[in-house]
């Protein structure tokens, strides 16, 4: 499975940069690989303290890249992990394909947060966004689990919080994978891989969304698909999506696209002033220097 969906959005370009309006990558920025030799790498994850989580989807595996060692074994088996997050008490939660949604502690102690609605198994748990109050959103599409062992009929977005359990919030998209909310959490981004669109939920007092409507689609005939996404401090958007980076402004205007030299699946602020870009590619992890600060 991991393979067809590698070789459908596999690409190899050369690094060119389209500027709609200001600069917020320098034309003379390249993407600079800092590890390679993976599968399929997603979900990266900066921490203050200098170093970069990721997951490596087939290989089953967490690991840990700092400047000094370079990459090394964090977790395995990780639940086939993709996404990754931390919670308000710094443990790490992990969106795994396996079908659940856990925590690891500090000490490595791996439990469960969630792993069923109304009974059934999750799909493939995909990508989180915490919220400030500790709820955990997160997409849920079928790319890591069989027809066979999928149980329910749709693809889901949910919310958990200690206090609600689980709650289903959306189930018309087709492919939901990337989320995250705007600096001031009063918007939550989602984007559908097969649609290359984003859309865009006002978040309600209760946590729910309302109101949800297409804040840009991503029109290009280059391979690639709309995957992980994140904010900056000033309320850009960054999207991976067909040839690279997509940077959109609040309002939905193309602010940048940044062509990759390989297919990117997901992205992560770092660095000492969180104005550097961590982008996976399915079998590498590159940085890209910004002129902007960066929201986890």
């Amino acid at each position: 499975m991991y393979k067809a969906f590698l070789a459908s959005l596999m690409m190899i370009v050369l690094p060119v940069m389209i500027t709609f309006g200001q600069q917020i990558v320098d034309e003379n920025a390249e993407p600079e690989i800092i590890t390679d030799g993976y599968e399929f790498t997603e979900g990266p994850l900066w921490h203050d303290s200098g170093y970069l989580l990721f997951s490596d989807i087939p290989a089953n595996t967490v690991y840990k890249w700092t400047p000094d060692e370079g990459a090394v074994m964090y977790l395995k088996p990780s639940g086939h992990s993709n996404g990754l997050a931390f919670d308000q008490e710094g443990n790490l939660l992990l969106a795994q394909h396996d079908g659940l949604v856990s925590r690891l502690s500090k000490d490595k102690k791996l439990t469960v947060v969630t792993d069923n609605y109304d009974g059934k198994r999750l799909n493939s748990p995909n990508d989180l966004a915490i919220k400030s109050d500790g709820s955990i959103y997160f997409t849920d599409p079928p790319f890591g689990v069989s027809d066979e062992d999928k149980e329910l009929g749709f693809n889901g977005v949910y919310r958990y919080s200690d206090e609600k359990g689980l709650q289903l919030l959306i189930d018309d998209f087709d492919l939901p994978n990337g989320i995250v909310f705007s600096p001031d959490e009063s918007l939550l981004y989602i984007n559908d891989t097969r649609h290359n669109h984003i859309r865009v939920f006002d978040v309600n007092k209760d946590g729910l969304l309302a109101n949800g409507r297409i804040f840009a689609e991503m029109e290009s005939d280059a391979e690639g698909a709309a995957d992980g996404m994140k904010v900056d401090t000033d309320g850009n958007l960054y999207s991976t999506g067909p040839g690279g980076l997509w940077i959109f402004s609040p309002e939905g205007k193309v602010l940048q696209q940044v062509k990759t030299p390989d297919r990117i699946t997901n992205l992560a602020w770092g660095g000492s002033n969180k104005s550097t870009l961590f982008l996976t590619a399915p079998n590498a992890v590159y940085r890209l220097e910004t002129n902007k600060m960066g929201m986890r």
